[in-house]
């Protein structure tokens, strides 16, 4: 037994790649998007009050500043992590030069990024933005100072890439955690003694250098030593960059088609119907935390998986795909099923009568979009972030005169539904490249395949208008069978027996002590 097994044991691809490993770091992913996002809420509200309207908007451009010029890393960090998995996965230890390489490029890049925000701080505050002349000199400052935090953003992505090359998203996450809740919570920080702008960004930027050197404690330790991060490797450099090169597409066409909607929605219809569609959309999308949570850990484990042949990779694979859709699928039922009560509720009924049909059709498609990036993962994974970006580039025109034709004869709905005609190509689409790449995968692709369109199928019956307890008992019927077909039918009996000893632990937690 200890012949068969130590061979499996010592493979570096199955030991990057256990179940229970990545099982354990998608629930970090999760906790790093979701515990920002809370801290967020309760701290929104402090700072209005704190800085004022004006002060406020401004911070909120340079969270977007930071935000938009992570594009500057072009790629990048994600080839990074996706050539340093591989190299970990076929048992390469000797990442030092790759990993030097990566990081010095980012720093260029960055530096690069940080000039032109300088440079064009002028330019912003007087000519792009309306800023109360009271602030201008202001806001002029504090963007010359946000120049010298987009070096801090890229570099801090490349090295984060690593660390997730190497699996260790506890730590990745235990970095990122605090830093996601110090961009709220270290302006208000700041509040007591001044609500200068230039003040609350110079602590952020403090915050993101001491990220940086977090990072850097624990990458030291990966790659051999301090002076590997430094290192330059020519060699190394090119397939960096072609990999980054084709991100970059990719990372330039997805925001555009994520937001093309509501731009399209408010020139052939109304501001108002832009809040009527952009609300129930940015509710609903909410639920892609799950699923991009799941694909950014498997996105390394695939890399990892290149140079050990395609069984592990396949497997990894039809579980992404399995698990995924039995998390989404229950909530996206409740959410089409009471989609109506529920904007009532929140919003108002004169809000759920124009926006039930757009959340409920925007459900659907989150379903399916939610597998779409499994195989996405996958499909970079493997190395062919070439094939994504040649993707996104033939639906961007497709997609333009589908939303066009829907908005101008269905209003809101009509955007509704050409997002979710676009997801579901997107899917097929995915799906279909990566039985090509990977033809171990083709029947999982065949069978996610029929179950999101039987799923897909079921969803739309309630998007009738049926009374509310017609829906409740579509509802609970319909998730009680999903429940009994994806415990026998989806999940195999390791699964299933894993399932029984969670609950048994989860009882006796709960039993009170004698």
């Amino acid at each position: 037994m200890n012949q068969t097994t130590a061979p499996i044991l010592d493979d570096p691809a199955v030991r990057l790649t256990s179940g229970r490993l990545l099982a354990r770091n998608s629930i970090w992913n999760l906790a790093g998007q979701i515990l920002p996002l809370l801290v967020a809420v309760v701290s929104i509200p402090v700072l209005v009050r704190g800085l004022g309207t004006d002060r406020f908007g401004i911070l909120l451009i340079a969270w977007a500043v930071i935000g938009y010029f992570g594009i500057f890393d072009f790629g990048i960090s994600r080839a990074l992590t996706q050539l340093v998995a591989r190299r970990l996965g076929g048992g390469d230890a000797e990442i030092g030069p790759l990993v030097g390489t990566g990081l010095l490029l980012l720093l260029g890049l960055g530096l690069v990024g940080g000039t032109c925000v300088a440079a064009t701080s002028g330019w912003m505050v007087h000519r792009l933005l309306r800023v109360p002349v009271y602030l201008q000199a202001e806001t002029f400052s504090a963007l010359l100072l946000l120049g010298l935090a987009l070096p801090a953003v890229i570099v801090a992505a490349g090295l984060r890439g690593v660390l997730e090359a190497h699996q260790r998203f506890g730590v990745s996450n235990a970095i990122r955690i605090p830093l996601g809740a110090l961009t709220y919570l270290g302006p208000i920080l700041v509040l007591p003694f001044t609500h200068s702008l230039v003040a609350v960004l110079g602590v952020l930027i403090a915050i993101r250098y001491l990220v940086i050197g977090a990072y850097v404690w624990w990458c030291m330790g990966l790659v051999g030593g301090p002076r590997r991060l430094i290192s330059f490797d020519a060699a190394s450099a090119l397939p960096l960059i072609r990999f980054g090169g084709w991100m970059t597409v990719s990372n330039l066409i997805s925001p555009l088609m994520s937001y093309m909607d509501r731009f399209v929605v408010g020139a052939f219809l109304s501001v108002t119907a832009v809040a009527y569609y952009a609300t129930p959309y940015d509710l609903v999308t909410r639920l892609l935390l799950i699923p991009a949570g799941l694909a950014a850990v498997l996105f390394p484990a695939f890399a990892a998986t290149v140079q050990g042949g395609s069984d592990r990779a396949a497997l990894l694979f039809s579980r992404g795909l399995k698990y995924t859709f039995i998390a989404l699928f229950p909530a996206v039922l409740l959410v089409v099923a009471f989609a109506k009560e529920g904007l009532g509720v929140w919003l108002g009924l004169t809000f759920a009568g124009h926006s039930t049909h757009v959340l409920q059709l925007l459900a659907i498609g989150v379903l399916i979009n939610s597998v779409a990036q499994i195989a996405f993962a996958l499909v970079q994974g493997l190395g062919r972030a070439d094939l994504t970006a040649k993707l996104h580039l033939l639906e961007v025109p497709v997609y333009t005169v589908m939303l066009l034709a829907l908005v101008v004869s269905k209003g809101i709905d009509g955007a509704a539904a050409a997002w979710l005609l676009r997801v579901a190509v997107d899917m097929l689409l995915l799906l279909l490249i990566s039985g090509r790449l990977l033809s171990k995968a083709i029947p999982a692709t065949k069978a996610i395949c029929l179950g999101v369109f039987v799923a897909t199928l079921s969803l739309l019956v309630p998007v009738l208008d049926l009374p509310l307890p017609v829906r409740a008992i579509y509802a609970v019927l319909l998730l009680s069978g999903f429940g009994v077909v994806a415990w026998v039918r989806l999940l195999t009996a390791t699964e299933r027996a894993f399932g029984r000893r969670s609950l048994v632990r989860l009882a006796a937690a709960r039993r009170p002590s004698q």
